[in-house]
């Protein structure tokens, strides 16, 4: 019997991120290797990774990466994984030039060459453990399931899936594969939860396409249309509605341009007229009722750079009366209210708004008939759901209940719990402690709770500081306290508060200076607590409180001065 491990590295209890280790007796199998994008309180964070800290532990037994698509929630996190561990990367054609152009900006990773191309019928060989694959229908062509195939049974993890039976070639689930997989039989299934609340069925794409060309024909001005670069179908639409509509596209964005240019190259994506694109520098040679602005970015890119058209910030494009805001991509829950504010920048522009989800049930994630059926095919013997925020986990439960998997055999999972198969059964084990990596900037996991406490604590509160100049030899202050404070209160109305807020620390420096045993640390933290404590008791606000005291050593040996700036500010602690 074959030891087998479950371990959810992210993608749990939250959207996107999507890692998950199947470790099969001495092998680790990684599926996905995603990121997200923050959503709401961002505080300069760029991007959250998966923590590596449990494979960095277990390096040597990693196998390899196994990519479902090319989303940043599946291959998002590539590069920062491969800076780590050299192991390799499977994927469709697609999905591996996507991950390629993520890779391609890291130096260290430009001699990296250890991808390896996969198709629905590809199956690897390692021994104890089959690795295979089975077509699912999603946004972006070469979407893939993966099994891996154990003695004891397989674990199929359903990536990105939904079913459509109107989809094209390129985005057909193969059934007759689903219905073999099941047959074989199904240990445990991580299965999709994105769109498990949703009690609609969603509509096929020829539906949506319908509404996206109509959109164009009976539209006489601009349309500036928004929509995510790595949505290769809705893509293909937007090209094929300007097309039949005799209008131009224009593209706007670096990462658009080399998604779409990539999917063309391998002729995942098709251009109608050889003339359809067009620069768009060039796209004002046309008549506004000619064309079409592809506005496209990742995750909520798209809506901040239509908010920057409507207050004309954008470097290349301003709204006006007349245009049209077609938003094609339904956003997650989490984006709702950027939604609702973008929509309400755009009118005060003078420029109306269209979406796709407010006049169509669409999703690329499987509603909850897919979900059932997708369980009734495969045959599962236990149920995780994956891919989703709790209450959308626990949808998805709902649906593997409803189709007879008992409750027992349904785990709602949290980042680090594992589930391991010991006497016939998939049971929990001890856990691991896993977190998030935060990326600002090019500071990969420097960036901890207590900064992103300090800087929600800045944006909310802003700073209070207080400059204060001693000669310690002395026991006596040189220069009185002089305050100033940023984003906390307006100083010229606060002149009471400010004053006490002087008076506070001069008692304390002098009470400090006056202790035979002077402390630095002792000073700072007294000047703090102090202060805080005030000004929680006159605003009922907790800002950033950054005492700097100068030192001055008088020498009156030739009458000259030696001025030491000793700056007290606490540095910042460490996790």
């Amino acid at each position: 019997m074959a030891k087998i491990k479950l371990i959810p590295i992210g993608g749990v209890r939250e959207s996107a991120k999507n890692m998950y280790a199947v470790e099969v007796n001495d092998d680790i199998y990684i599926l996905d290797c995603g990121l997200k994008y923050p959503e709401n309180e961002p505080l300069g964070i760029d991007t959250v990774i998966p923590d590596f800290s449990y494979l960095r532990e277990n390096a040597g037994r990693i196998v390899g990466v196994f990519l479902t698509h090319g989303h940043a929630d599946a291959i998002g996190a590539l590069p920062y994984f491969l800076d780590e561990f050299n192991v390799p990367v499977f994927g469709t054609e697609l999905t591996i030039a996507l991950a390629k152009i993520g890779i391609k900006a890291d130096k260290k990773l430009r001699n990296y060459d250890d991808f390896h191309q996969v198709d629905e019928r590809t199956e690897i060989d390692f021994g104890d453990t089959t690795i295979s694959f089975f077509r699912t229908t999603h946004s972006i062509p070469e979407s893939l399931g993966i099994v891996v195939k154990t003695e004891n049974g397989s674990i199929v993890y359903t990536g990105d899936f939904r079913f459509d039976q109107t989809a094209e070639s390129n985005y057909q689930t193969d059934f007759s594969r689903l219905a073999e997989i099941g047959k074989d039989g199904v240990l445990a299934l991580l299965s999709d939860s994105t769109n498990a609340e949703n009690p609609k069925e969603t509509v096929d794409e020829k539906e949506i396409y319908d509404l996206v060309s109509d959109s164009f024909e009976y539209r006489n001005g601009r349309i500036i249309v928004a929509c995510v670069a790595s949505n290769i179908l809705r893509v293909q639409q937007i090209f094929n509605a300007a097309a039949n509509n005799e209008r131009k596209v224009a593209l706007t964005g670096h990462d658009a341009e080399e998604v779409i240019h990539t999917a063309l190259k391998l002729n995942k994506l098709q251009l109608p007229e050889d003339d359809l694109l067009v620069p768009l520098k060039d796209i004002d040679k046309y008549a506004e009722d000619q064309q079409v602005i592809l506005e496209t970015g990742r995750s909520g890119e798209p809506l901040k750079s239509l908010q920057k058209m409507a207050v004309h910030r954008h470097q290349a494009v301003s709204l006006h009366e007349g245009d049209l805001v077609f938003i094609t991509t339904t956003p997650s829950h989490a984006m709702e209210t950027m939604v609702a504010r973008t929509k309400d920048t755009i009118y005060r522009a003078g420029a109306d708004v269209k979406t796709i989800f407010d006049e169509l049930n669409s999703s690329g994630h499987a509603s909850r008939n897919d979900l059932q059926l997708m369980m009734n095919l495969l045959k599962p013997r236990y149920v995780i759901p994956i891919q989703g925020e709790y209450r959308l986990m626990s949808a998805n439960a709902a649906c593997a209940r409803a189709v007879g998997i008992p409750k027992e055999n349904i785990f709602l999972l949290r980042k680090g719990d594992v589930l391991e198969y010991d006497h016939d059964k998939l049971l929990p084990a001890a856990g691991i402690e896993i977190g998030d990596t935060l990326i600002d900037g090019s500071g990969v996991g420097d960036i901890g709770n207590i900064v992103l406490r300090d800087r929600r604590s800045l944006a909310e509160d802003g700073v209070f500081i207080a400059v204060v100049t001693i000669d310690r030899r002395k026991k006596k202050i040189i220069d009185e306290p002089k305050i100033t404070s940023k984003g906390f209160i307006y100083l010229k109305t606060s002149q009471d508060l400010i004053a006490e807020s002087e008076a506070i620390v001069t008692k304390i420096v002098q009470n400090n200076l006056d202790n035979k045993e002077f402390d630095w640390g002792h000073l700072k933290q007294d000047i703090r607590e102090h202060l805080n404590h005030y000004l929680y008791e006159q605003t009922k606000r907790h800002p950033v409180i950054l005492p700097i005291i100068m030192e001055t050593n008088q020498h009156h040996r030739r009458s000259s001065k030696k001025t030491v700036l000793n700056k007290v500010a606490k540095p910042a602690e460490k996790e």
